[in-house]
């Protein structure tokens, strides 16, 4: 106090405003690993079930507003709960992933091959909801009818460039053969053309395999149950951030130029999001939580 009272008398408010004080430290700071280590095992949901695993444990009673500052303080912060397949197999997907897609990524990143991921994105006329900050509760317009805009497309792991076919039916075999000529077709320059692919139905028959043979095209196929070494799934998940969620369309003319145009600004207009969200890091699941 002494202190303080002479500081203020040499330098008035300002000086005071710079001592940054924030009060002895929380009695709750000596249970931090305790805590951390439960809220790892067992999340909860709600700053009131926080605040009851927090006197379970340390046997203090703090307010909901202390609690929140304090699961702050600590990192503890809410986080959204991400689902991976069921029967995904981690060892295959860390094998492929050193094995096959590294070296891929590699060579073509020296100009060697080309490198593209496949995957179809069915797109429907309906509502994407989202969480939002807001202060009250807000509603969206809802679409009448399920129509469908179907996108079967390739994304080149280094330019970022896509091919695509689309239609308003379905992707089936005809389709992916389409996109087989459009590959070829674009890249004509004679260096080698790789396409990372997943287990969809329509991929898997001896007329595709048969036609990419045909055009010299190498099919790579991965483990099965891994969207999350596809690096397209994340393409078509920005899509629907960037356009749909929370986003009426009075009409399909217009729910389909909404798509088509966020697909074609890879370049200019989403050029610097795009760079974060298409890394060449792919997650394995190898150390990831997973809620019991």
């Amino acid at each position: 106090m002494t202190n303080t009272l002479k500081l203020y008398k040499d330098g008035g408010l300002e000086t005071l405003s710079r001592l940054n004080y924030k009060g002895p430290p929380s009695a709750l700071h000596r249970f931090t690993e305790a805590m951390k280590a439960s809220l790892e095992q067992q999340p909860v949901s709600t700053y009131k079930e926080a605040k009851a695993r927090i006197k379970d444990l340390t046997k203090l009673n703090r307010s909901l507003t202390q609690v929140k500052h304090y699961l702050d303080q600590i990192g503890c912060t809410r986080r959204k709960v991400c689902q991976i397949p069921d029967k995904r197999d981690i060892e295959k997907q860390e094998t492929f992933k050193h094995d096959t897609l590294e070296p891929l990524i590699h060579q073509a990143q020296r100009a060697q091959i080309h490198l593209v991921f496949v995957d179809a994105a069915h797109f429907v006329l309906r509502p994407f909801l989202e969480v939002l900050l807001s202060v009250v509760s807000l509603f969206v317009n809802a679409s009448a009818g399920r129509k469908r805009y179907n996108v079967l497309g390739a994304l080149d792991a280094i330019t970022r460039e896509l091919t695509l076919v689309t239609n308003f039916t379905s992707i089936n075999s005809v389709s992916f053969c389409a996109l087989l000529d459009e590959l070829k077709r674009r890249y004509a320059d004679g260096v080698p053309i790789h396409v990372i692919l997943d287990h969809a139905r329509y991929q898997k028959n001896a007329c595709i395999q048969a036609h990419a043979d045909h055009l010299g095209i190498t099919l790579v196929s991965l483990p099965a149950y891994s969207p999350n070494l596809n690096l397209i799934e994340r393409r078509w998940k920005f899509v629907k951030k960037t356009v749909l969620y929370s986003t009426y369309y009075a009409d399909f003319g217009a729910f389909t130029a909404a798509i088509d145009q966020c697909l074609a600004d890879t370049q200019d207009r989403y050029q610097e999001e795009l760079k974060t969200v298409l890394t060449l890091k792919f997650q394995t699941f190898k150390n990831a939580t997973i809620k019991p």
